[in-house]
């Protein structure tokens, strides 16, 4: 379900009663735990925590008119989604895979960079904002650089 908020507030303001207080939870553990650089945004019809211009004036090289995007958040249908840009692959993922048991006794149900959550309490906040605080804007661009010359 894309959203056509234009805005944080708005976004959250237009969420069923039963997804507002995650949601609204998740953002505020978020905002409090990323590092300083990132931005926040509507991106995709969600939440959108991205590097601005300012930062990495290239831009994401999909359409370098936008941010480059880090993590997102939304709801979906059927689940929340937390979209992480550096769970693809490398130590950060191996860290989480490893964490995650800890924090939470569901099975995790991860795509590339999709962790999915099917119920509210299903949600670890303690770990998402110990993820959310583990990549600085400045690393992410030396990340996204490797790997994108990579990809070339």
């Amino acid at each position: 379900m894309q959203s056509t908020a234009t805005s944080p507030d708005e976004y959250l303001q237009s969420l069923p009663d039963d997804r507002r207080p995650i949601i609204t939870a998740l953002r505020e553990v978020i905002l409090k735990n990323l590092p300083t650089g990132f931005q926040e945004t509507m991106s995709y019809g969600m939440l959108g925590y991205v590097v601005p211009h300012s930062l990495y004036p290239a831009g994401y090289h999909c359409d370098p008119k936008l941010p480059l995007p880090f993590l997102s958040l939304a709801s979906q249908k059927n689940h929340i989604s937390l979209y992480h840009m550096g769970l693809y692959e490398g130590e950060l993922l191996d860290w989480f895979r490893q964490e995650w048991p800890k924090a939470s006794n569901k099975k995790l149900d991860l795509g590339k960079s999709c962790i999915r959550f099917k119920k509210p309490e299903d949600v670890p906040l303690a770990l998402i904002g110990e993820l959310v605080g583990k990549v600085t804007p400045q690393e992410w661009i030396g990340y996204y650089e490797q790997n994108f010359k990579r990809a070339k």
